[in-house]
């Protein structure tokens, strides 16, 4: 449903055409068994769905290049067929693209489980990675998951050029150790171009989301945290209402985004993103909740117009599960930033954010206690980055990388340039 709605969004430019590629038959057990794990899945289906791409991309007359994501490297056999350079598109940060780069050799070098590691896995050049920071496909290497992770991570290096979306004055040590690292550089790595920060920049908007606007509108600026897991995350029902109580406990205006709990998986939504929940969130609340919090807080069932909330002056925090997009749209937004990670890579994210762009606040598990964050450590970060020293901090760095985003952005600007030397040289090949 959300892929839906973005395809068929009157905001897309005129001359961009969707090609739709033709529908294919998955194993049934594959799509709805829900021992399948989220990336296994999803590789599956993009598996099934590329077998058919040969034969488009000649009935659209052999494009110039093709831009394909990371999971999806079976392209790079159809295009080196017909000679059309291929490249990828990494829509998470160039941390982790050296950190894909760099994870064959990993493989290679040690027979053991990378989280049993007695030290941090140093990526040359760049930030080291704590094991328990690792995704969660990289913890187990007899897993399907993992064995697809490698298969398309060891491809890279097919690819005729990397976009990333990122930008030099955000990750300026990991986009230099990729250019001129020698480990980079002898595998050897295609030309790494960054060319962010791309994010959605409209969105449309229904009854309830105007509703939410029109309530954010009557508040003072900065003084509202926006907490959602992005399209696909979810909770615990204990987390839940610890979350409850953390946010009616701190006292600050906040418009939580709320999905029915789970206690299987992190990314209980993962498929069905955009899809209406019937599910009335007021049932997972403590009793009490929303009659206490009335006019503090603003409570949305399952989605809400992100872009739109924290390009809101009333907005001045983001409690966020550090997918790379929604880490974009706050920092281009200036919004400071909880961190609350849920799977994928989204712990990487997290320490990167909070140790090495010092634009986020992340909470502390209580001693003994490894997968619930209480309700008084909810409480404290969410003050804390709503009215805290710290809080003030971070919002002046974010401040300014907010500039520097619009800047790299300009005609002058270096994502603008790398972007325009790529294009340029498929003009100038032009068949």
């Amino acid at each position: 449903p959300a892929q839906d709605q973005l395809l068929s969004s009157s905001h897309l430019p005129p001359d961009l055409h969707i090609v739709p590629l033709p529908p294919v038959e998955v194993d049934k057990k594959i799509i709805n068994d829900g021992d399948v794990l989220v990336l296994t899945r999803l590789c599956v289906i993009t598996d099934h769905s590329l077998r058919s791409l040969k034969s488009v991309l000649i009935a659209l007359g052999k494009p110039n290049a093709l831009v394909t994501d990371i999971f999806a490297t079976q392209a790079f056999d159809v295009c080196k067929e017909l000679l059309i350079p291929t490249y990828v598109y990494v829509t998470t940060s160039a941390a982790f693209s050296a950190f894909m780069l760099y994870l064959p050799k990993l493989d290679s070098d040690g027979n053991c489980e990378f989280i049993d590691l007695p030290e941090p896995i140093q990526v040359p050049g760049c930030s080291p990675i704590r094991t328990h920071d690792l995704l969660d496909q990289a913890r187990n290497r007899k897993i399907d998951e993992y064995k697809w992770l490698l298969h398309h991570f060891s491809r890279l290096p097919l690819a005729s050029g990397i976009f990333v979306n990122s930008w030099k004055d955000l990750e300026p040590v990991s986009l230099k150790s990729i250019k001129e690292n020698p480990f980079f550089k002898q595998i050897p790595t295609p030309p790494i171009h960054p060319i962010g920060p791309i994010i959605k920049q409209e969105e449309t908007l229904s009854v309830v989301d105007v509703e939410c606007l029109k309530w954010l509108d009557k508040q003072p600026p900065d003084s509202v945290i926006f907490v959602t897991f992005g399209s696909g995350g979810t909770l615990s029902f204990e987390q839940q209402t610890e979350l409850a109580w953390g946010l009616e406990l701190s006292q600050q205006r906040f418009i939580w985004v709320v999905r029915k709990p789970t206690d299987s998986t992190g990314a209980g939504t993962f498929f069905n993103a955009g899809e209406a929940n019937e599910n009335d969130p007021k049932v997972y609340f403590p009793e009490g909740f929303l009659d206490r919090t009335q006019g503090v807080g603003f409570v949305v069932s399952s989605w809400a117009p992100q872009v739109t909330i924290l390009g809101h002056h009333s907005t001045g925090g983001f409690l966020s599960h550090c997918g790379w997009n929604s880490v974009l749209e706050s920092i281009v937004h200036g919004v400071p930033l909880v961190t609350w990670p849920l799977y994928a890579e989204q712990r990487m994210n997290s320490t990167m954010l909070v140790e090495d762009i010092g634009v986020a606040i992340k909470p502390k598990m209580e001693a003994g206690q490894q997968t619930i964050v209480g309700r008084k450590e909810i409480q404290r970060v969410v003050r804390m980055v709503m009215e805290g020293e710290e809080g003030k901090v971070i919002r002046s760095r974010v401040k300014e990388l907010k500039e520097s985003a619009t800047k790299a952005l300009d005609s002058s600007g270096s994502s603008y340039e790398s972007l325009s030397c790529v294009a340029n040289y498929w003009k100038a090949n032009h068949n």
